[in-house]
């Protein structure tokens, strides 16, 4: 299975009209949230992104909500918004879920607590492909600082039931960062689009 994964568009439609010609290639492609900046241009984002035509799944980053999310892609019928459930492609297994985690300093940012990721991670199939707009606490969550902001749930959870594949954004200083976690891969992907296989 060939894979087009990104994050953190932040309303880039040029970005998008480049992603929707390379989805082409594609078996899938992953949107790993963040299409919006403060809740705002999340319409126009979604609609340059619905030309992909190749089955896609999405998770809510923390500048859109759940609701915002599974609101604009009504109209898209390939595209599917994961948020603490799972999706099966192709005899894959994929979970998804969003959100900024731990909770970040922002009023405006749609986000989760520790402890609300850790419930809504508890159904992580074992070997899943897993999908997040945070990364795991230790692993491609680097700020500009050297601080890592990533979540100690998420890595909990990845170390329990070790995702063949972990995707990530959300810490845009960051983007392209690799790491692993027991069997696990991670990778923090930004806007630009990142191909993995599958098999």
């Amino acid at each position: 299975m060939k894979i087009l994964a990104f994050s953190d568009l932040h309303n880039d439609r040029g970005t998008a009209a480049r992603l929707v010609e390379r989805s082409g290639e594609a078996d899938l492609v992953i949107g790993a949230g963040d299409f919006a900046s403060q809740h705002r241009g999340l319409e126009k984002t979604i609609a340059a992104l619905s030309a992909i035509t190749a089955p896609t799944l999405l998770v809510p980053g923390n500048n859109e909500s759940e609701v915002a999310l599974r609101g604009a892609t009504e109209g898209w019928e390939s595209a599917t918004v994961l948020h603490g459930e799972t999706a099966e492609i192709d005899g894959h297994t994929f979970f998804g879920l969003g959100a900024g985690i731990p909770t970040t300093p922002w009023g405006w940012s749609f986000d989760l607590n520790e402890e609300e990721a850790t419930e809504m991670l508890e159904p992580l199939p074992a070997g899943a492909t897993l999908i997040l707009h945070s990364p795991p606490y230790g692993h491609c969550d680097q700020n500009s600082g050297g601080t890592s902001l990533g979540s100690a749930s998420i890595a909990a959870a990845i170390e329990a039931k070790q995702p063949a594949l972990v995707l990530c954004g959300h810490i845009h200083e960051s983007w392209g960062a690799r790491s692993e976690i027991g069997s696990s891969a991670i990778a923090n992907l930004g806007p630009d689009g990142t191909e993995f296989e599958l098999d």
